[in-house]
This record gives C-alpha cells, structure tokens and sequence, in this order.
C-alpha cells in the first residue's frame, strides 16, 4: 500500500461530556456482541477484542461489566447494525457505521448530517468497494521487512508491513486480527501495540481543500452527536 495506517475514524474527544459518550457508544456495541455471540471473552473472541479496546480507550471497568450482565438478563434493547455510505463535503468517501433500536430515526439523523453539510448520502454499495476491511496494528519500528518475515514465518496472512515516522503498521485480512495479535505478542513481548483493531482502509485518499474544511469538520461533528452511529470512517485528508 505503500502508506503508513491513518486512523481515519472521529477522534474521540477528552471532555468529560464526550467520553460519556463514548462509554455509552462502547456499552452498546458490548452489550449486543455478548447478547449474540456469548458472555465469555474466551469463547467469544470478538468480545474479547472490543473489550481489550475499551480498556486501551480507558472505558471503565464497571460499564463494561454492566453491558455484559445486561445481556445476561436477555432483556434491554434489541440492536440491529445498519451502514449508510456516501460522500462528504469535498468529495471524500464516507461510510457511517451505527447501532439502532429505530431504522427510520437514525437514517433521519445521518441523513440531516449529510444534507445540512452540502455532503450526499448514496445507496448501499456507494463507496464500499474503496474500503478494504483489515485488521491493523501499529507499534514503535523501523524495520518493516524483519516484522513481514517474523509474520510469515508465523503463517498469518500479511497483506501489507509499511514502516514510516518511527512506526510499524501492519495490515491483515480482518479474519487474521487474533492470529496476527498473537504472534505479534510473541514475536515482540515487551512491545506495545498502539492500535490493534478491525476497521475499514481507504484504498485512495481523497484531499479535502480549503473551502470545504469547515463544513467536513461540522460533518464529522454532527455525526459523533448522533447517538447511534458508532464509528465514521472516510478517506479525507486536510491540508495541513
């Protein structure tokens, strides 16, 4: 890919207000892999997974242990995964990922943050196809060529090693992510992995200019307001 991986999801922000939020968003998506998928971390990798991440996002103990008793009760809400696609302000790819207990609401409320912002919401299949769903891990290297060769050696299927700025990023089929975890914990004990999570890579970036900065960025932020749109992923860069 010839690129080191960009985090091209809303930055979760620091104010108390919005790591509420950001709690709740966790709980949600907690609550409904356990309701679907098992109680157990260790019978249930994907649960293992999202709560390893809230626990690297500082998420505290207590909400994620009230997701999973919740789902234990086999009452609460019933969630089901919906995606809209699109383009936003500057003609960059968007795809916006949410948890609803109320189709016709939140395609309402994703629908006004893409009109209100001069961006366009498309028909499932829109940008999809310039997404590739990875499993990435990033962590402290310089040496690209030795990690591909520890991880072949390994068997996890590497779909591409990139080292840039001090950092190895390392790209995956999102079927490998608890193999390559593994071995990368093996390979490299005492090394943290900064990012280790399942998401959605651009195959292209597109700029964002000037003139649609400040819309992009009201775009993003209507959208973290919503409160069934859990992650936005998109292909944007802004000038710097």
């Amino acid at each position: 890919m010839g690129r080191a991986y960009q985090n091209k999801k809303l930055d979760m922000a620091k104010t108390a207000g919005a790591k509420t939020k950001v709690y709740s968003k966790y709980g949600k998506e907690i609550y409904v892999c356990a309701k679907n998928g098992g109680f157990d971390p260790d019978g249930n990798l994907t649960l293992r997974r999202l709560i390893d991440k809230a626990k690297k996002d500082q998420v505290p103990a207590h909400v994620i242990d009230r997701a999973i008793d919740k789902a234990k009760g086999g009452g609460g809400e019933d969630y089901v995964r919906a995606s809209y696609e699109g383009f936003g302000p500057g003609g960059c790819s968007v795809i916006v990922d949410c948890l609803t207990d109320n189709g016709n609401r939140t395609w309402t409320d994703v629908r006004n943050c893409f009109n209100k912002t001069g961006a366009k919401i498309g028909s499932p299949g829109t940008v999809a196809h310039m997404f590739e769903h990875q499993a990435v891990f990033v962590f402290d290297g310089d040496d690209d060529e030795a990690v591909l060769e520890e991880l072949m050696m390994a068997d996890v299927d590497v779909v591409d090693v990139v080292a840039e700025d001090g950092k190895i990023s390392v790209f995956c089929p999102h079927t490998e992510f608890n193999n390559a975890k593994v071995a990368l914990h093996a390979i490299y004990p005492e090394t943290e992995l900064e990012v280790e999570e399942i998401t959605y890579v651009p195959q292209s970036d597109t700029e964002v200019t000037e003139e649609h900065v400040e819309k992009f960025e009201k775009f993003l932020e209507m959208l973290d307001e919503c409160d069934d749109v859990q992650n936005v992923y998109h292909n944007g860069i802004l000038p710097e």
